[in-house]
């Protein structure tokens, strides 16, 4: 039985997990937030009115966007415990079925969402670790020459290791992030201890008064304020890893103190001394601890940015899953958890983006101008997609799901047009990231639709198959003969082409068709379902979920306990797949150039043996030509 305490620890025990994972990316805004809305570009004097009225609009910021509508509610839209732009659209889209328009705008919704995540993805390394080396200016000005290849050297190394996985590393972040955070809460405290009444910003009529007398610069201002919420988004996309309780946790009990101290203490150094703002948050040690805070921070963004490629890996790999993306080479770097995956070609995507934006905008000043467009669209999609599921899910009334989406929509959308600015500024850069991530999923998405219609328009049923085929019964061989094909009514292909060449069918046939659903987790004994049919014929249909590994010989030795006949000897089955070659038609429902981009995708898609665990000297692919 199960004790108080022993659940106390293990939620102290996910709390520190997820302080090293959820909160790294809002954990280090401090180092850039305040120093950007009093950049000499937005032209906001650095006044004690000015400098209460933004504080007020970080405070009041974190409270209703993270506390209120993240922690509170987003966190309870979750798809079986899992959470993420992914998993809330296939949430949304279970809900949709029989209502075509709903279901595509939904999944355009939902892609769209994606792709502005791998925005986000790559422009949070850049500026996390950017900001942290900085310091190394305020610590001594004739470094500066220094910090672009030593933030380059940094990042690759950082990309370099992520084949080791985060299973080796990821015990150091929740303790790191945990000091971390004490040394935010520490630094800000001195400060305000100093000047106490910079604790009246808490007021909301200081950003009220703030919006009122600079209603030019409270915009501009507002999208610098953001800056402060990035990284929200990763406290539901990370929710499956530890759950909602853990991450309320940390928040309220340790995150949100210590932000709200940092960020008041920086107030407090700006009110005594205005010329602080170079850089408010490395002014606020003494010169001796300089360089320690500089190494402990770029500590911390390293685990920011980990935070953020790890993300992109488990979305891609969900994605892939889901049949949003190609499959591609996916190593898994834990034993015991299955989330911990390593995506070669996402990770050296990733790689040559990063390295690109930091030789583009060459400082955190000037990539900050550039960031936040991608995540406040992130937050709006979100935000719009969980209205779906307090109606259809939650069954709330109407004027509930629009009183409460509705106030967290404006607020969204108020971030969104401050940062919509920024768009010629840099921003376009992270958007059109996304944009190319979005017409590579809507691209293979539908060329996998029409792929699909076309082999079942040449495909006849299975069972008057077995009939005719017995009028005049081919030769017999020992062992089973397992046919993958994605359409378990009709012949696969390949058995077609094994019989016109070879001539024989062996002792036992197997039609099996793999199904990857909508939701994160199938139940074992849930998995597979199987109809036996004449002459030792067997269709069997699996079942994964998309965080489930589609590991198809274990789930077949399982097959037993459903079915005692079929008890498989691996050494004994032959896996047959089709290997189509598309060819392009004269007439297709794509457009000529989506068409070649679908087709280029085809022809490098990654294998079936790997993605489906197949033992590779058990494998026989047989080719066949489809006109697309």
């Amino acid at each position: 039985m199960t004790t108080t305490s022993e659940c106390k620890a293990g939620l102290f025990g996910l709390m520190v997990a997820a302080l090293g994972v959820v909160y790294g990316d809002i954990g280090t805004s401090p180092l850039y937030t305040l120093k950007e809305v009093f950049s000499p570009t937005h032209g906001i004097p650095v006044t004690p009115e000015n400098v209460m009225g933004i504080l007020s609009l970080v405070f009041w910021s974190l409270l209703m966007v993270v506390s209120l509508k993240y922690i509170t509610f987003v966190l309870r839209a979750n798809n079986h415990g899992e959470g993420g732009v992914i998993a809330l659209l296939a949430l949304t889209l279970h809900s949709t079925r029989g209502r075509l328009y709903q279901h595509r705008t939904l999944m355009v919704f939902g892609l769209l969402g994606a792709g502005l995540f791998y925005g986000d993805g790559a422009i949070t390394p850049a500026i996390s670790v950017l900001s942290a080396v900085e310091g190394l200016e305020i610590a001594q000005p004739g470094l500066k020459p220094f910090v672009l290849p030593l933030v380059l050297i940094i990042i690759f190394f950082l990309f370099l290791f992520q084949r080791q996985g985060t299973a080796k590393v990821g015990n150091l972040f929740g303790p790191i992030m945990i000091f971390w955070f004490f040394i935010l809460a520490c630094l800000g405290l001195n400060q305000v201890i100093a000047a106490p009444e910079v604790l009246k910003a808490m007021d909301p009529l200081y950003a009220i008064l703030f919006i009122k007398n600079h209603p030019g610069l409270s915009f501009v201002a507002l999208g610098a304020v953001f800056l402060a919420l990035t990284g929200a988004e990763a406290l539901y996309a990370d929710m499956g890893h530890f759950g909602g309780k853990p991450i309320r946790f940390a928040w309220f009990s340790w995150v949100f103190p210590a932000l709200v101290l940092n960020y008041f203490g920086q107030g407090a150094l700006l009110l005594a001394n205005p010329a602080a703002i170079a850089n408010p948050f490395y002014l606020l040690v003494p010169q001796i601890w300089l360089y320690p805070l500089i190494v402990l921070s770029t500590i911390a963004t390293i685990i920011a940015s980990q935070a953020v490629i790890s993300g992109a890996f488990s979305m891609t790999h969900q994605a892939i899953k889901l049949g949003y993306l190609p499959r591609m080479t996916v190593i898994h770097t834990s034993e015991s958890e299955i989330g911990q995956v390593y995506l070669p070609m996402v990770n050296w995507t990733l790689l040559i983006a990063v390295i690109g934006l930091v030789l583009f905008f060459r400082s955190s000043d000037n990539l900050a101008s550039a960031y936040g467009i991608a995540v406040t669209m992130t937050m709006v999609i979100t935000t719009a997609m969980t209205f779906k599921v307090t109606r259809s899910e939650w069954k709330w009334p109407l004027w509930r799901s629009l009183l409460v989406v509705g106030v967290f929509l404006i607020i969204d959308l108020a971030f969104l047009s401050a940062n919509a600015v920024k768009i010629l500024d840099g921003g376009w850069l992270p958007l059109l990231f996304a944009a190319s991530i979005f017409f590579i999923m809507m691209t293979w998405r539908g060329g996998c639709r029409l792929l699909s219609q076309r082999m079942h328009q040449d495909s006849m049923p299975l069972e008057p198959f077995i009939e005719q085929l017995w009028l005049d019964p081919p030769l017999r061989v020992p062992g089973t003969a397992v046919f993958m094909t994605s359409d378990y009514g009709a012949v696969p292909r390949a058995l077609l082409h094994n019989l016109m060449h070879n001539k024989v069918l062996h002792q036992r046939v197997v039609v099996l068709t793999v199904d990857i659903e909508a939701v994160p987790h199938i139940p074992v004994a849930e998995r597979a379902a199987i109809l036996q049919l004449p002459h030792n014929f067997y269709v069997i249909y699996l079942r994964f979920g998309f965080k489930d590994d589609p590991n198809v010989p274990l789930a077949l030795l399982r097959c037993k306990t459903h079915h005692l006949e079929l008890d498989f000897n691996l050494m004994e089955c032959s896996f047959f797949l089709g290997r189509e070659t598309l060819i392009p038609a004269m007439k297709s429902e794509m457009s000529p150039w989506r068409e070649k981009i679908f087709l280029t995708m085809f022809r490098n898609v990654g294998s079936a043996t790997t993605f489906f665990r197949l033992p590779a000297n058990r494998v026989v692919e047989l080719g066949t030509q489809i006109e697309l």
